[in-house]
C-alpha cells in the first residue's frame, strides 16, 4: 500500500545543494566523508510522520504515493524549503543590543531572532536575519525503509521525534502505558515535547489515554549537585543545537530541527 498522510515511515536521507555540497545526513560515514560530522548527533534512519512537517514541506510532499524501499532523489525548490531570500530581514542593529562585541560572520541573538553579522559600521552592525539555506534549491537523496504498523512502535517512533528519547510503550486496549528514561523530566523543553508527541498520539492513533511512567530504584538516584551540573550542561547543549537548527546545520534530533525551522 503507498505511503499516506499519516502514515508513520522510517527513512535515511542525505541533503546537497545545486553544487553538490552536503548540508545534511542520517549516515555517519557520508558526514564524516563531507566535514559535516558531529559527535554529538546519534546517526540512523528517522522516523517521520508524513504530512506533519516532520521535514521540509517539498520532502514531505514527495513521500507521499511512494512505497517502502524506495530509493530516489527530490529536488525542493526555495519555497518548499526555506523560503526565499527576504532583503527586508536584513537588519541595522546597535552594537549596544548584543552581549558581546561582535564581528563580521559572527552568530547573533537579538530578541527571538538569529542572524549573522554581513558588516560593522561604527556602533553599529549589520545583521541578516535570513535562514542560511533561504533561496537555496535543495536535493534530498532518500530511502523508505519501513512503515510502522503496530501502535506501539508508532507511539515509540512519535516520542523519538519530538522527545529524541527512546521509550518503552505497552498498549491496553485504548490506554498506552509509555516508561521514559529517569532524565526524560529534566532534559530541557521536556514539557512541550511531551505534549507535542502527546498531541499527535491522540492525532493519529486510537488512543484514549496515554500513562507515563518514570522508574526509579534506589541505588539510581544521582546526588543533587550532579544532577544541577547535567541539567546546566543539557541547557546549554540545547541552546547549541537550537542555534545549529537555525542555522541549518547538524542537530541531536533531525526531526525537531525541522519542526523549529518551520515554526
Amino acid at each position: 500500500m503507498s505511503i499516506a498522510k499519516g502514515d508513520i515511515i522510517r527513512i535515511s536521507y542525505t541533503a546537497k545543494l545545486e553544487d553538490g555540497t552536503v548540508i545534511d545526513t542520517t549516515d555517519e560515514k557520508i558526514a564524516k566523508e563531507f566535514g559535516i560530522y558531529n559527535e554529538d548527533y546519534r546517526y540512523g534512519d528517522v522516523y517521520v510522520i508524513v504530512g506533519e512537517g516532520n521535514v521540509v514541506k517539498g520532502f514531505d510532499e514527495d513521500l507521499e504515493g511512494k512505497e517502502v524501499g524506495y530509493k530516489g532523489e527530490v529536488v525542493v525548490p526555495p519555497e518548499k524549503g526555506f523560503g526565499e531570500y527576504d532583503p527586508e530581514k536584513m537588519d541595522t542593529i546597535s552594537i549596544a543590543r548584543l552581549k558581546e562585541k561582535p564581528r563580521v560572520g559572527d552568530r547573533v541573538k537579538v530578541g527571538d531572532r538569529i542572524g549573522v553579522v554581513k558588516r560593522i559600521i561604527g556602533r553599529r552592525a549589520v545583521v541578516d536575519f535570513n535562514h542560511p539555506l533561504a533561496g537555496k534549491t535543495l536535493i534530498f537523496e532518500y530511502e523508505i525503509k519501513e512503515k510502522v504498523e503496530d501502535t506501539a512502535g508508532k507511539i515509540r517512533a512519535i516520542f523519538m521525534i519530538y522527545t529524541g528519547r527512546e521509550v518503552d510503550v505497552k498498549v491496553e486496549g485504548k490506554k498506552a502505558i509509555v516508561e521514559v528514561p529517569r532524565d526524560f523530566h529534566f532534559m530541557p523543553y521536556a514539557p512541550l515535547a511531551k505534549v507535542s508527541a502527546l498531541n499527535r498520539i491522540f492525532k493519529y492513533l486510537d488512543i484514549d489515554e496515554v500513562e507515563i511512567v518514570e522508574r526509579h530504584k534506589k541505588e539510581e538516584i544521582p546526588r543533587f549537585d550532579d544532577v544541577v551540573k547535567e541539567e546546566e550542561k543539557k541547557a546549554e547543549e540545547e541552546t547549541e543545537q537550537t542555534e545549529k537548527a537555525e542555522r541549518g546545520e547538524e542537530v541531536e534530533s533531525k526531526a525537531e530541527a525541522e519542526k523549529v525551522e518551520q515554526g
